[in-house]
């Protein structure tokens, strides 16, 4: 069955409720921390009060003494961990470093202890009783006094090397007859979930079950294994539920780890969840970064020559390394034959930065896309029509053809839903009553990823049909996406289908992350699905007793649940007659999807263009989106109506990035100052309008067997751009630097 032939199904594509809606909304959808255990202990983590320096003592004698304290473990006495493989080599873990392996101090909030007891509030109590004797330096934490430690990373900028020349920058910067060099910054933001992290352990000798809030169930059986230097198959992780991530639960980090030892140590399970303020501190962020853009244009507006280059922070080199790929976009964007794009980092004390909703594009983006603004400005050019020449045919990094590509399709479309041809280019020029009104635009970019993913489809007697797979369930909808791919294949409603997930018990799936969990699980759902209809229509065929007797698997369909003879529909049985007659309780195939990453043939990208307008008060400089557009090609939809609330939810998340969010720092000490959701602020409903996302439809037979691209994060790409170029439409007052608030503009 072809993609051509899925894309009249009744099923696919159509707006479905999500099957999990009942569960959230009655509370009865278990999460990490919900997942009840007799003789349950609860811990409590003990943070570093300083960013650089050491412990000279710990005084725990109050805090033992505390009611019903099991134990407290420290560097000083806590069994020692093997090693944690870290994610960049393969394994799960955030950091490389081992959690209470010495009395070394690398930024605030490490972990430096957990108390264990019998009652959450008794463990909390005893931790505010252990007092903690530092020998303290002065922290290095203010990136921009530190830009002349930048160095170049150790590994590389998104499977790239952090410097990259392509043709000759220096000749096609002096064609040009019109520059733009301009330096954009973007602050520190954090994921910030309605679910914070959270683990329950819990020991039978020497076999591990773990529930906990995490995108890489199998990542974090394989780092744990590796820690307490067991087999993985002795480790379960449960994860049926993720009350949000954006990235930050993509990898393990120490508490993790912490709660399984704490349950070894007292043999008893353990349940630790992280507070607010240790979601800023302990558990990743979205890097600070400093991007300086040059571009360079004839007077038509053709690009000869582009830069981009900067620095972002990271971690000290005793934790590990993650660089904020924010040139990576700009590789592939745009036509250009003269490129160049470097990248630094700055090792400071704080925790690991780490990804966060599409990581390097969505910084990136806002930098690139603000600059081609600017360009545009400078040539009296509309900016759609800046970008249409100097749309990219092919992928001028990798001189493939794109397998699909409808950028093009996506600045019509929403310049038409937006009303872009009411724009006036003018700066300043258009009002509402007393308030500024701005247009801007930007665009949009993701690219293809999938991991190798295993599944199984089971047909079951009554004719109902199970899918399995070890994916999650974080919020996007996977468990209400992927059965309509096993309706279609199977020629059944929907209803009869059920998926199940969130298990290391199950078939291998990988993180969900990268937007690709539909492409690669699903790829690996339609492959066991059509798996399982074959061995079915075979038992069908090879029995004298069915009307299909005999007739080539090419000449039967399937509708409504009935395998029938295309040519004579009378001839017709369902799939629970066959297993019926044959005595089967079920019929099960696997599948394991592959994908060949050295070889492709084609760039895989999703696009879009994004539309914003604001309204802003003149006298004291605050800032509406008013309204917003997106129209994005992104392969086969699923299921439209979860996927519009994911296009939906990243534009939302792009406008907390343009207008509110922002990690504030104290560079004396290397303390946030803001860890809570009162003063880090993210959007409400009502800093948002009525977001308005449309998608071009695209047919992709090269991509994946379901035609599916991903749509988690390119809906926040492009967002903040498109925010800043409004408000710089709107005031004459051009903002190079994130969040944009009311100082900046008056």
């Amino acid at each position: 069955m072809n993609q051509a032939d899925r894309a009249t199904n009744a099923v696919t594509g159509k707006p479905m409720d999500r099957v999990d809606g009942r569960l959230k909304v009655t509370g009865t959808a278990q999460y990490a921390a919900e997942f009840p255990q007799k003789n349950l202990a609860y811990a409590v983590l003990i943070d570093s009060k300083i960013a650089r320096g050491e412990i000279k003592s710990m005084d725990l004698s109050a805090a033992e003494k505390a009611p019903g304290v099991l134990a407290i473990l420290t560097h000083a006495n806590a069994p020692k961990l093997k090693v944690m493989p870290a994610f960049t080599a393969g394994g799960g873990a955030a950091e490389s470093r081992l959690p209470l392996s010495d009395n070394n101090i690398y930024h605030v909030g490490q972990y430096i202890g957990v108390v264990v007891a019998d009652t959450f509030e008794r463990a909390t109590h005893a931790a505010e009783l252990v007092r903690v004797t530092y020998a303290e330096q002065p922290p290095l934490v203010e990136i921009q006094r530190l830009r002349d430690r930048a160095v170049v990373p150790k590994g590389k900028v998104s499977r790239r090397p952090a410097d990259m020349l392509r043709g000759n920058f220096k000749q096609g910067l002096a064609e040009g007859k019109v520059q733009v060099e301009e330096t954009y910054t973007t602050p520190i933001e954090h994921h910030n979930p309605m679910e914070p992290h959270a683990t329950t352990a819990v020991w039978e000798r020497n076999r591990l079950t773990v529930y906990d809030s995490t995108q890489n169930i199998f990542g974090t059986s394989k780092t744990l294994a590796a820690a307490f230097g067991i087999p993985e198959k002795n480790v379960r992780v449960v994860c049926k539920f993720i009350g949000g991530a954006f990235g930050c639960k993509g990898t393990m980090w120490s508490h993790v780890p912490l709660a399984a030892l704490a349950a070894r140590y007292v043999r008893r399970p353990v349940k630790l969840v992280l507070t607010r303020p240790e979601m800023f501190t302990g558990v990743g962020y979205r890097a600070q970064t400093e991007q300086q853009v040059i571009l360079a244009a004839t007077s038509e507006g053709k690009l000869t020559a582009l830069a981009h280059q900067g620095i972002s922070d990271t971690c000290l080199e005793t934790i590990g390394e993650f660089v904020e790929p924010f040139t990576k976009a700009t590789h592939m964007m745009y036509a250009c034959p003269n490129v160049q794009i470097s990248q630094r980092v700055v090792r400071l004390n704080k925790g690991q930065p780490t990804f966060m909703r599409a990581p390097g594009e969505a910084s990136g983006t806002f930098a690139l896309e603000s600059a081609l603004d600017e360009l545009a400005y400078k040539l009296k050019l509309d900016p759609i029509e800046l970008r249409l020449r100097n749309h990219a045919d092919t992928d001028p990094d990798t001189n493939l053809p794109w397998s699909s590509k409808s950028l093009k399709e996506s600045y019509q479309l929403g310049a038409e839903k937006f009303g872009w041809s009411r724009r006036n280019p003018e700066p300043r020029s258009m009002r509402d009553g007393r308030y500024l009104v701005g247009m801007g635009m930007a665009s949009a970019t993701y690219p293809v990823l999938h991991f190798p993913a295993s599944a199984v489809t089971k047909i079951m007697l009554d004719g109902s049909v199970v899918v399995q797979s070890g994916t999650h369930e974080m919020g996007t909808g996977t468990a209400t996406a992927l059965p309509p791919v096993v309706a279609d294949v199977l020629g059944i409603a929907v209803e009869k289908v059920r998926f199940e997930l969130g298990d290391t018990d199950l078939p291998r799936a990988p993180v969900s992350g990268g937007s690709a969990t539909i492409s690669s699980v699903g790829t690996a759902v339609e492959g066991a699905t059509q798996a399982v209809r074959a061995k079915v229509l075979a038992i069908a065929r090879a029995d004298r007793k069915s009307p299909l007797y005999k007739i080539p698997a090419t000449e039967i369909a399937t509708e409504n649940g009935q395998l029938f003879v295309k040519s004579d529909r009378t001839k017709s049985e369902t799939y629970a007659s066959i297993l019926q007659r044959n005595n089967l309780k079920m019929v099960e195939a696997s599948f394991d999807a592959k994908f060949d990453q050295a070889d492709k043939k084609y760039s895989m990208h999703s696009f879009g263009a994004q539309f914003a307008e604001v309204r802003i008060d003149p006298d004291i400089g605050q800032v509406r989106v008013t309204r917003f557009v997106g129209a994005f090609g992104t392969g086969r939809i699923m299921n439209r109506k979860t996927a519009n609330s994911q296009l939906i939810g990243g534009i939302t998340m792009g406008i907390g990035m343009a207008l509110l969010e922002e990690t504030i720092t104290d560079n004396r000490y290397g303390r946030i100052v803001n860890p809570n959701l009162g003063e880090y602020h993210v959007p409400v409903n009502a800093d948002i309008p009525a977001i308005e996302a449309y998608f071009v439809e695209e047919n992709d037979p090269h991509i994946n067997a379901i035609g599916a691209k991903g749509i988690g994060e390119i809906g926040i790409t492009g967002v903040a751009a498109a925010i800043a170029n409004a408000v710089y439409h709107a005031t004459g007052k051009r903002v190079r630097s994130l969040p944009i608030t009311l100082d900046k503009l008056i």
